[in-house]
């Protein structure tokens, strides 16, 4: 793991520094286009919109759309559950897909957001159960998953903060429900998405979030876009002015 990720920040490294030695504006649309595939907002809003569809049509059909965009188990879940999950899946991964990328981008550029995204698909492919594809990668899980809850733990609880500010949900109410979860991280913006719907959200056996929230409703899919489209609102000015700053590097240096 440690090999491979070195020779992908070699390539981002080298993209990066050829880009800033280009005109200032070509530098900034190239490291837009750049950064665009190290983000997944598109695909996430999709998935679980397409989960909301597919509920529609009969729970079995939810059940397995579910089984696209979670790793728990979703045979026995009930249509409440599955409107959970795929809440659930959404907040988690507004941060995972989206703000983690956008916030090492801002601190590091092109290698920092590239890191961080190796580091998370390596988390997601390995550390889950250490086997893929019938092999044992419980060494390379173990790595993946520790560097992926120190590169996530900023930007989970900007997610969270951020999400809560703007849902208008109590920050010590989130810090309360987010530390319930097994996860360092993920419990922070499903904390603030469950006090900002007012909705309750959680693994069976595991953790429950805001339990005084009520069940989620057939909208509530839709509420949650809403918010999290919000916070990548508010979050995308740091993303421009950092491609503005990077892009205008070579042209001072120059």
């Amino acid at each position: 793991m440690v090999c491979g990720s070195s020779y992908f920040l070699g390539v981002f490294f080298a993209l990066q520094a050829l880009l800033i030695s280009s005109p200032w504006w070509l530098a900034g649309v190239l490291l837009g286009l750049l950064l665009k595939p190290l983000l997944a907002w598109a695909m996430l809003k999709s998935e679980v919109l397409t989960v909301q569809v597919a509920l529609g049509q009969s729970l079995a059909a939810g059940r397995a759309r579910l089984a696209w965009l979670v790793s728990r188990d979703t045979a026995t879940l009930t249509e409440t559950q599955v409107r959970e999950s795929a809440i659930e899946s959404l907040a988690e991964n507004l941060n995972d897909s989206v703000i983690a990328p956008i916030f090492w981008f801002v601190l590091l550029g092109l290698p920092g957001a590239a890191l961080y995204r190796f580091a998370n698909t390596a988390d997601a492919m390995w550390g889950y159960k250490g086997v893929y594809k019938g092999q044992s990668w419980a060494w390379a899980g173990k790595w993946a998953a520790r560097a992926d809850d120190v590169l996530n733990w900023l930007p989970a609880r900007l997610t969270g903060v951020t999400l809560a500010l703007l849902g208008g949900a109590g920050l010590r109410a989130m810090r309360r429900e987010a530390v319930k979860t097994p996860s360092p991280n993920s419990g922070w913006p499903m904390a603030a998405m469950a006090l900002a719907l007012n909705i309750r959200l959680g693994k069976p056996g595991v953790y429950t979030l805001n339990p005084a929230g009520i069940a989620p409703r057939q909208n509530d899919g839709q509420r949650a876009i809403a918010y999290a489209s919000k916070v990548l609102v508010a979050l995308i000015p740091f993303a421009v002015g950092a491609i503005y700053m990077i892009a205008t590097f070579g042209a001072d240096k120059a």
